[in-house]
């Protein structure tokens, strides 16, 4: 150990008439404990929460959707197989997309019926957590061995998410209607078509806004009640790298050519994700002011030990210790400081981090109330997600800090006149 460096820990050490340098220096120690452990929480949690959010888009939502300007697609089956020798695509399913009303005992409520392929939805999007029934039941031969009663087995399948079946007060094979705006030509003129469907299943995504209008059925039910005959409304494909989407989807489009048109993803959330790419860096901006006051604390805390330790630096001098010694003094003791403020804050803030759900749940148990409500947020939980890159910056950045507010208390320090202090001693 270098005696510049035991010096610096002696200087840490407090004595009865040091005392008030000695809560200084707490102080200062707490508040980069509190910057950077705050620093990690939210960065955390703004992660967990961009990744949990883009999970969730991307589970009901495909990574490319492929349509044509002209309408409806025709043969879709061949466009399938031209799309799936396209380097980077993995799997691509039909889909119809249409908005109609749902209607039970009175109640109504404007959905977004989305037509699927039984056989080959579920290799490109997912619905999340069935909370009751079962995807599977929207294929005839699957509702035929649930054992329904005579009136429902006869009906189509239709599911929809855990928010609207609470809306609409309806339970599993429950039967609903679905009312058309497209309607049919009659002799009284034009009016809505109508449909009775069976609840097969009620799924859960976490998302409120798909789980309160989305509902699905089957696709050749789809084609049958929306007069589509062999069409459908495009095709929904998945990747193998969410990131390189936008290159994939030029790649269709140029294979394919006019009247095809791909739009991937990114381009679909991309004010979502922006704004909330926006919002970290703000949030890390505004919590990193914490550290800098923290180290403005460190600049006074070296600034009185400087003027309380003129004589120790007088005879330190005097004996053959140089300018550069005397500085080096000073900045291990301020780096010190912000050493053991920012482990404490490390180890405090990703101990909260990596139990954030936990701790939230407790919290909600004990108070009686919910953190992210599900009809307000996008997410019903508190998501937490730690990237050690980001920690990795947080330290190396209130490190740097600590190191640059001891450089001008150091140098007044190493600057001081042996001669003039001791004259009257």
């Amino acid at each position: 150990m270098s005696f510049e460096f035991f010096i610096s820990l002696r200087y840490l050490r407090a004595r009865r008439k040091q005392i008030f340098v000695s809560i200084i220096t707490f102080i200062s120690i707490a508040g980069i404990f509190l910057g950077v452990a705050a620093l990690i929480i939210v960065l955390a949690v703004m992660t967990g929460f961009e990744t949990d959010l883009r999970n969730k888009i991307l589970g009901i939502n495909s990574h490319v959707v492929l349509m044509q300007y002209t309408g409806a697609m025709k043969d879709y089956q061949k466009v399938m197989n031209e799309v799936e020798q396209v380097d980077g695509v993995v799997a691509s399913t039909p889909f119809i997309f249409s908005q109609v009303m749902l209607r039970n005992e009175g109640r109504t409520s404007g959905v977004i019926l989305r037509g699927i392929s039984v056989d080959s939805a579920f290799k490109v999007i997912t619905l999340g957590k069935m909370h009751d029934g079962n995807i599977d039941y929207l294929s005839e031969k699957q509702r035929g061995t649930i054992g329904l009663g005579k009136d429902a087995a006869m009906l189509p399948g239709i599911v929809i998410g855990k928010e609207l079946a609470k809306n609409m007060g309806l339970l599993l094979f429950d039967p609903v209607s679905i009312i058309s705006p497209m309607g049919i030509s009659t002799p009284m003129g034009m009016v809505p078509k109508m449909k009775k469907f069976v609840v097969v299943g009620i799924f859960d995504s976490g998302f409120y806004e798909y789980d309160s209008t989305l509902a699905y059925i089957s696709l050749p039910d789809c084609q049958e009640f929306l007069n589509l005959g062999e069409r459908v409304t495009g095709l929904e494909i998945k990747v193998n790298d969410i990131y390189k989407a936008n290159i994939i989807a030029k790649s269709l489009e140029k294979k394919l050519g006019f009247p095809f048109w791909a739009r991937n993803w990114m381009e679909m959330n991309k004010n979502l994700f922006s704004a909330l790419k926006l919002e970290k860096r703000v949030m890390f901006i505004i919590l990193s002011l914490i550290v800098l006051v923290a180290a403005f604390n460190i600049i006074c805390t070296l600034i009185m030990i400087v003027m309380e330790k003129n004589k120790d630096i007088a005879i330190l001098k005097s004996m053959g210790a140089t300018s550069g010694s005397i500085m080096k003094i000073f900045v291990y003791q301020g780096v010190t400081i912000g050493a053991i403020g920012t482990l404490m804050g490390c180890i405090g803030g990703l101990a909260v981090a990596l139990n954030l759900e936990k701790i939230s749940v407790s919290i909600e148990n004990l108070f009686g109330f919910k953190i992210l409500p599900g009809d307000v947020y996008y997410l019903s939980q508190l998501p937490s997600q730690v990237n050690y890159s980001d920690v990795a910056i947080i330290v190396i950045g209130t490190m740097l800090i600590c190191f640059l507010s001891t450089i001008y208390p150091s140098r007044r320090a190493s600057k001081l006149d042996p001669a003039e202090t001791l004259r009257y001693d």
